[in-house]
């Protein structure tokens, strides 16, 4: 199970963004071995916004498309045996109603617009890709290599796919 805490600082279509976390999120969490019910904060905002974090959080002061914040640094990707014992620990499981706090993704509505006419997509699927990247992130999975970025690449369309969300 997942829950999706929603900030929506650019429009009102927050059916459509929650409905699609949910869909990716969950899905990610099956296919990734994921034993917890998890929650995430999605946050859209515009270029402005994320621009201003992007600055705050990684002395980057452009817009980018999306923001991941891991609230957990797995040491090895999905290896949720890391977490066993940890349960009770505030800053990773909500005391309230026991799910694991995968972090915060943040998207930026006008860069993901600008990205689903550059590559000649939907908006929707756009905004799929960006939640199923960001959820890898959360999960450890990282790009700095090209290694690491084949394997989250193919996770990333994988996933998609098997969704029905295609280009």
């Amino acid at each position: 199970m997942i829950l999706i805490n929603f900030e929506n600082m650019a429009d009102e279509e927050e059916e459509l963004y929650v409905s699609l976390a949910e869909k990716v999120s969950q899905h990610i969490l099956l296919k990734e071995g994921c034993p917890y019910d998890c929650e995430i904060t999605l946050s859209i905002t515009d270029n402005e916004g994320i621009r201003e974090v992007n600055r705050d959080f990684r002395d980057i002061d452009l817009p980018t498309d999306v923001l991941s914040f891991p609230n957990y640094a797995f040491e090895t990707p999905s290896a949720f045996n890391e977490l066993k014992g940890q349960e009770k620990e505030f800053d990773l499981f909500n005391p309230e109603n026991g799910y694991f706090n995968l972090g915060d993704i943040m998207i930026s509505k006008e860069r993901a617009e600008e990205q689903a006419e550059e590559y000649g997509h939907a908006f929707t699927r756009e905004i799929a890709f960006l939640i199923a990247h960001s959820m890898l992130h959360l999960l450890g999975y990282d790009h700095m290599t090209e290694e690491e970025a084949s394997v989250m690449e193919q996770k990333q369309e994988n996933y998609l796919n098997e969704l029905g969300i295609t280009r």
